[in-house]
């Protein structure tokens, strides 16, 4: 395996490999299912490159609830075969494939009604556990169990007594979006990908009908280059539709945006020992434990406005405060929250009006010769996606491929992740950073933990706290820069860390330092460095007077008050 270092050089090196030779697979896109049809084509032989027009998962990979999960409520409309799928993959992620960065959560469902919803619920959690098991990959999550109301407040003390009648418990998991996929982005490296984030596809290569490759754009250094391939596959999500316009092709189905916006809260805002699983008059209500914090989200609605920058509006906070303050003894109030992030779903349109209830199911498709399309679906069933998309590229291909193999490709990092978490206490003791430190390092980048704790010996310094987030180390912000890919502050504010949602700052008071630490990596002036966290701080004042709008066309209009940074 070649390194899978993701540095400034490294990316400059990438977008000229793939333009000296034709490659057998392009991946436009980098969110979870690009980067994971990157790394399913590389780990069956073939000539890969993937190009993203912005940063790793700057889209809906970075904006989603965080949960790899079965989707109880698809139960509900007897979807039966996407929930096995997709705990099923829950499984692989937890046992095999990502350990050390997807983690087992629990959720308490309030009972309201005495009798027949508990019959009724916990049938369904009961086929969900069932389902789970069968999979083969379902055994390291506790199975459900049934509560009192007086065991359910023990659990959950934050609930009004009046709230529920009883309680069901049951487990998912949970992971950092953004940062699961920069490292499937990573492992696509290892295995011999090529990968360029800030490369735009501007345009398709043609030969008669047939797509040969794509023009992109370097966005950081300027100039274009054309990439050929023997198939390109557009997975970029809910911008499917304007890539497919690049080669005039209206495709065969549509991608609709659907909005959800989450919430986060301090720790202590809620005093719960369990995530909360609420039922809407529109969807579900989830508060997810996150660290030292609390997500709640989301909602559910029609967006078609900016892609880039989906806004929340006051309106959206509203809602998820009135519903999820409906069942708290304490609400919480708008001085509660910290971060406010909106993400969009990519969902197969469909004829119903409401986005909760279009498919959560993905579709492949090859609309021209050489061009493969692959959209909808869901986060924890990327893996599949990516599959079924490399598996109709290749019977184009002229060539053996062999069969899939990503249900045995562990992710980079989590080789001798266990072997490093028994150790931990001895790994504190070397390093002089406190146990929970390391924890920390290990959750977040597995076994290459020990790449972060290697520019920590070289420069101490950098084993100290970022002085405004203190539950980052200086060297994580050097690290995005030098191994992750992060070309800009907005890259380590928002995606490598999360700074950017659990400070009340949103990570201005954290910007300059930052921006001075990748500056080492990143060659940055004092003039750059002005730059990104001027840019950063009207970014951040965009997307906080957007939240004061009251509807989504007045958000918009306030959140693309900063535009998006370009280079010197």
């Amino acid at each position: 395996m070649r390194t899978a270092t993701l540095g400034p050089a490294e990316r400059g090196e990438a977008l000229a490999r793939m333009a000296e030779r034709e490659l057998d697979i392009l991946v436009v896109g980098a969110g979870v299912v690009g980067a994971g049809t990157a790394l399913d084509a590389a780990t069956r032989g073939l000539a890969t490159g993937l190009v993203e027009a912005r940063d790793w998962a700057s889209g809906t990979s970075s904006r989603s609830s965080k949960l790899i999960h079965g989707g109880l409520r698809y139960l509900e409309m007897l979807d039966f075969a996407l929930v096995r799928e997709a705990l099923k993959e829950r499984g692989l992620l937890l046992e095999r494939l990502a350990p050390h960065l997807v983690k087992p959560v629990p959720f308490l469902y309030p009972l309201k009604h005495q009798g027949w919803e508990r019959w009724y619920a916990g049938s369904g959690v009961a086929l969900y556990d069932a389902m789970s098991v069968s999979s083969g990959h379902g055994r390291g999550l506790p199975l459900h169990r049934h509560l009192t109301r007086k065991h359910a407040l023990r659990v959950a003390p934050c609930l009004k007594k009046d709230a529920l009648v009883g309680a069901l418990q049951y487990y998912d998991a949970q992971m950092d979006d953004a940062r699961y996929t920069a490292t499937l982005v990573r492992t696509a490296a290892a295995y011999g990908a090529d990968v360029a984030n800030r490369a735009r596809v501007i345009g398709f290569l043609r030969e008669g009908e047939r797509v040969v490759g794509a023009r992109v754009q370097d966005v950081e250094a300027g100039g274009e280059y054309e990439i050929r391939a023997k198939q390109v596959v557009n997975a970029t999500g809910v911008w499917t539709d304007d890539t497919q316009a690049l080669i005039g092709e209206r495709g065969q189905f549509h991608v609709r945006a659907s909005k959800g916006i989450h919430l986060v809260v301090p720790k202590d805002r809620i005093h719960s020992t369990t995530g909360l699983i609420l039922r809407t008059e529109k969807s579900v209500l989830f508060v997810i434990p996150w660290g030292r914090h609390w997500i709640v989200g989301t909602t559910d609605t029609d967006w078609d406005l900016d892609k880039a920058h989906p806004a929340a509006s006051t309106a959206d906070i509203d809602y998820l405060l009135e519903h999820v303050n409906s069942v708290l003894a304490v609400p919480l109030t708008r001085d509660d929250v910290e971060g406010v992030y909106a993400g969009l779903r990519p969902l197969l349109a469909g004829e119903s009006e409401a986005t909760s209830k279009l498919s959560r199911e993905h579709l492949v498709a090859h609309p021209v010769p050489g061009l493969v399309v692959v959209a909808g679906g869901k986060y924890t069933t990327y893996r599949v996606m990516a599959k079924d998309a490399v598996d109709l590229a290749v019977h184009a291909l002229d060539q053996r491929v062999a069969e899939c193999v990503t249900e045995d490709v562990a992710l980079v990092g989590a080789e001798g992740y266990k072997a490093l978490w028994n150790a931990r206490a001895r790994i504190a003791a070397r390093t002089g950073l406190h146990v929970a430190r390391i924890e920390h390092l290990l959750n977040r980048y597995g076994s290459l933990a020990e790449e972060v704790l290697e520019l920590v010996a070289r420069d101490p310094g950098l084993g100290e706290p970022l002085s405004a987030a203190d539950d980052y180390l200086r060297a994580e912000v050097v690290y995005a820069a030098s191994h992750e890919g992060a070309r800009h502050l907005d890259d380590v504010l928002t995606r490598r860390t999360r700074i950017a949602i659990e400070t009340f700052d949103r990570g201005t008071r954290s910007a300059r330092e930052a921006a001075e630490l990748m500056a080492t990596v990143l060659g940055w002036g004092t003039d750059q460095v002005e730059r990104e966290v001027e840019h950063y701080e009207k970014r951040v004042e965009a997307e906080r007077e957007s939240q004061r709008q009251p509807d989504d066309l007045t958000a918009d209009a306030a959140r693309l008050g900063a535009p998006d940074i370009v280079p010197l």
